[in-house]
């Protein structure tokens, strides 16, 4: 949610910010509209519970006479003021609904468009050249059911498309590379934490992931429950409604949990092995920060992000993420793409979000400096998305005879292993 008195002071600002995200404008002068009605409303209600106050003070002090006048006053005063309270509640919920619906306001140096307008930034490692090496390369799916590490047969078997088994050196390397992600958040200050799986509305709400985002949540209905599709959710409202002290700010998480989405809208899209499936474990970042400190913290999320690939010594690029495309939270996101050899471009690996205030807001999540009390800010970082990785480690570092180099930073976590080996069949 977004401050409403920058709303009320630069409304063309908000409007700028509507327009590149290729979101609806006229929303921003409704959203005027009902804010100057919730304010009036709310000083009506107010004058006219002052009033009412007065006239009980005189009611005991007045005559017979004077007291039926002032009595019948009393009774039409009671009237105005349930009307007012009516009104001014009503122009409140209007106003929270609207503003439910707006995005953050997008920073001003944000590439403006949709997906594919993003800017590159940096560009980091050393493409392979396969052919020089003198062999072709296979996809993840190839070597991952070579190595017996992944089977997605018996995943579709049990739960249809999109589902999976990491078995074998494939689970040992996804422990691995939670362990590794996890040592590397904790040596930087993070505290982990094992998040829910489910939340509650408010949660999800809180953190905008059910306006635009909302036809890739599953929703529990019987319970009224949300799956997360990442832990920056439980985590952003592990301290909703309540007030932190400034100086022990940043306070810096890393989460794993399982994550689910529906993927809805991709039919079609990576339908071959795990780059795009429904359920996944992730580490991610997450921060609390002053507001002055956000993009500093934001860079500092993508610097460890960097570190990780740089250790992973996956070639990637990051990303400066298009107006469009940034999701309802975000002021400005970064991605970090790894390349992919057997679909010759790079892909998302991971996210650096500086959400500013608007979860905060949502949330109710504020610090105290001195006796000031104020909104802070929440960002966000993916340091490991488990199956995405995992596809880019096999493509990356597979060799000739169908093994696979594990990357020097994941060994202490394999038991020292430097070669995942295809299974004898």
């Amino acid at each position: 949610m977004i401050d409403l008195r920058l709303l009320r002071e630069d409304p063309d600002r908000v409007r700028a910010s509507q327009r590149a995200r290729g979101e609806d404008v006229a929303l921003v002068d409704a959203l005027l509209s009902a804010d100057e009605r919730r304010r009036s409303s709310g000083v009506r209600f107010d004058e006219l519970r002052s009033e009412q106050k007065s006239l009980g003070k005189l009611i005991p002090k007045a005559t017979p006479e004077e007291r039926a006048e002032l009595l019948k006053k009393a009774e039409q005063l009671k009237a105005d003021v349930k009307e007012a309270e009516a009104a001014q509640n009503d122009a409140d919920e209007e106003t929270k609904r609207l503003a439910s619906q707006l995005g953050n306001l997008v920073h001003p140096d944000v590439p403006v468009g949709g997906e594919e307008d993003f800017v590159v930034l940096e560009t980091h490692g050393t493409i392979r050249d396969f052919g020089a090496e003198g062999f072709e390369p296979k996809d993840h799916l190839e070597l991952g059911e070579a190595l017996g590490a992944i089977d997605v047969e018996r995943g579709a078997k049990v739960s249809g498309s999109r589902f999976y088994y990491l078995t074998g050196v494939g689970a040992l390397l996804e422990l691995a590379l939670v362990n590794a992600a996890i040592a590397q958040a904790t040596e930087a200050g993070f505290t982990p934490m094992l998040t829910p799986a489910l939340v509650r509305p408010r949660a999800m709400e809180g953190t905008g992931f059910l306006g635009q985002a909302a036809e890739n949540v599953y929703h529990l209905e019987k319970d009224d429950y949300y799956l997360v599709g990442t832990s920056e959710v439980p985590l952003a409202a592990y301290h909703m409604d309540e007030i932190l002290d400034a100086d022990k700010l940043p306070l810096r998480y890393a989460g794993f949990s399982p994550c689910f989405r529906r993927e809805a809208g991709t039919y079609g899209k990576d339908t071959r092995g795990i780059f795009r499936v429904h359920q996944f474990d992730k580490v991610e970042m997450f921060s609390y920060v002053a507001p002055e400190d956000a993009e500093n913290e934001h860079k500092r999320l993508l610097d460890w992000e960097k570190q990780w690939l740089t250790g992973l010594e996956l070639p990637f690029q990051v990303i400066d993420v298009a107006s469009g495309d940034l999701g309802a939270s975000a002021s400005r996101k970064y991605d970090c793409e790894a390349w992919i050899p057997t679909q010759g471009k790079y892909r998302e690996l991971t996210s650096a979000s500086n959400c500013d205030g608007f979860q905060a807001r949502r949330l109710s999540v504020r610090m105290r400096d001195g006796k000031k009390v104020q909104p802070l800010a929440t960002l966000n970082g993916t340091l490991c998305a488990v199956p995405r990785t995992i596809v880019a480690i096999l493509e990356n570092h597979q060799l000739a005879d169908g093994s696979v180099r594990v990357p020097e930073v994941l060994r202490p976590y394999l038991g020292g292993r430097e070669l995942l080996e295809p299974v004898a069949k």
